[in-house]
């Protein structure tokens, strides 16, 4: 459309110019609505936990990168699921029922109440440990003070050192794992911490020369341990009695997550003491704290843990926590509200394969090839994960 040089510029001329020039902004609103649409598909742009509900479910959130080395820095997420978030320079969660569930709970349970237990249980690679960090995300966007151990199982089978007990007289001591434990604690909790400025309530003697006196805060108890980790056990016992005064007295709420917390009940471990006699889970100083804040003798907070058939090495034919857990760690619990984590569902397992296209993990899959991987996975979300991984 040309228009000689001087000639008037008339109406017919310049509706003809706003008819070309709509009819090309239209053609790319189209496109930007349908590039969209593909990406509402299988994402959603929803990064906050706390607004998650149905209508997000089968859809990934994307951890943001601070929030994720806070949390995460020192564990939490999967193994393999760790290289496929450092692979796609992106921590994404997918956000299932059973999440959403419990997190439509903590939004409406009376924290005036003894705190409520939440057991998440399914089979192997149905995505516990993933559903765990998605609710662990939302306790740390609600400013819970967060108490997680992210494999429990690890501190009876992989202890880094074994010594005993100079604090608890009968126990034995994971001095190393507690060191590590503190670590993590304090990574994922300094901030809100600083802001509660939580004191200690009394006096906590660790030998002649060394104490931990009334007033001084949570921190500097923490620390303590991560520098004196002769005595971190018996830190962590203090750190949370604290935590549960401060949080019946209203000063914060806590939030306690573990995953494989059947490890707890078990009858076998390696640890062995001086007389080279297999000792059990609750005769570790380490694990006694953690039996203890898992009651329901406190308020102001909630638990939230797994029962896995790998955390547990005489218990592995099913995957039923009244199994898993045997009669001593069922009655611990009890009551707690079960939850159920399945396979994929169609969606999920669409919007899975969505990401993994995506991120081009996936490239020139037909339709059948989908159906295949549908097939040989049964939408189990490890084996496809194990499936796609890299040759």
């Amino acid at each position: 459309m040309e228009r000689t040089v001087g000639q008037p510029v008339n109406d017919s001329f310049l509706r003809r110019i706003r008819k070309t020039h709509s009819r090309k902004f239209s053609t790319v609103v189209e496109v930007k609505d349908e590039q969209a649409s593909q990406v509402c598909s299988f994402r959603t742009a929803e990064n906050n936990p706390i607004n998650h509900n149905t209508d997000h479910i089968a859809r990934l959130y994307t951890v943001p990168i601070d929030i994720q080395r806070q949390i995460f820095q020192n564990g939490g997420l999967p193994g393999k699921f760790m290289k496929q978030v450092t692979t796609f320079q992106e921590c994404s969660i997918m956000v299932r029922q059973p999440a959403i569930e419990i997190i439509s709970y903590l939004n409406q349970v009376d924290y005036t109440r003894p705190v409520n237990k939440y057991v998440l249980y399914g089979k192997f690679g149905v995505g516990k440990s993933l559903t765990l960090c998605h609710i662990l995300h939302y306790a740390f966007a609600q400013k819970y003070v967060l108490v997680h151990i992210y494999w429990a199982a690890h501190w009876f089978k992989d202890m880094k050192e074994v010594a005993t007990s100079v604090l608890s007289p009968g126990c034995m001591d994971l001095p190393i794992d507690a060191g590590l434990w503190l670590k993590h604690f304090k990574f994922q909790n300094s901030k809100l911490l600083s802001e509660l400025d939580l004191k200690v309530s009394k006096d906590y003697v660790w030998n002649q020369r060394e104490m931990t006196s009334q007033g001084t805060s949570i921190l500097e108890l923490v620390e303590f341990g991560m520098n004196r980790i002769k005595y971190a056990c018996g830190v962590i016992d203090a750190l949370i009695k604290e935590l549960k005064l401060a949080s019946i007295a209203g000063k914060c709420k806590t939030m306690v997550v573990i995953d494989g917390f059947n490890a707890f009940t078990s009858s076998h471990t390696r640890i062995r003491n001086d007389n080279k006699v297999m000792v059990l889970p609750k005769q570790v100083s380490l694990a006694i704290p953690f039996f203890d804040i898992t009651k329901n003798d406190w308020c102001n907070g909630a638990i939230v843990v797994t029962v896995d058939q790998t955390a547990n090495k005489d218990r592995r034919e099913s995957h039923l926590p009244r199994y898993l857990l045997g009669k001593e760690g069922f009655e611990h619990l009890d009551p707690f509200i079960p939850v159920l984590i399945e396979d994929y569902n169609i969606a999920e397992f669409d919007s899975m394969i969505e990401y993994y296209k995506d991120r081009k993990w996936i490239r020139n899959i037909t339709s059948s090839g989908q159906r295949e991987l549908e097939l040989i996975t049964n939408r189990n979300p490890f084996v496809l994960m194990d499936q796609c991984k890299f040759l």
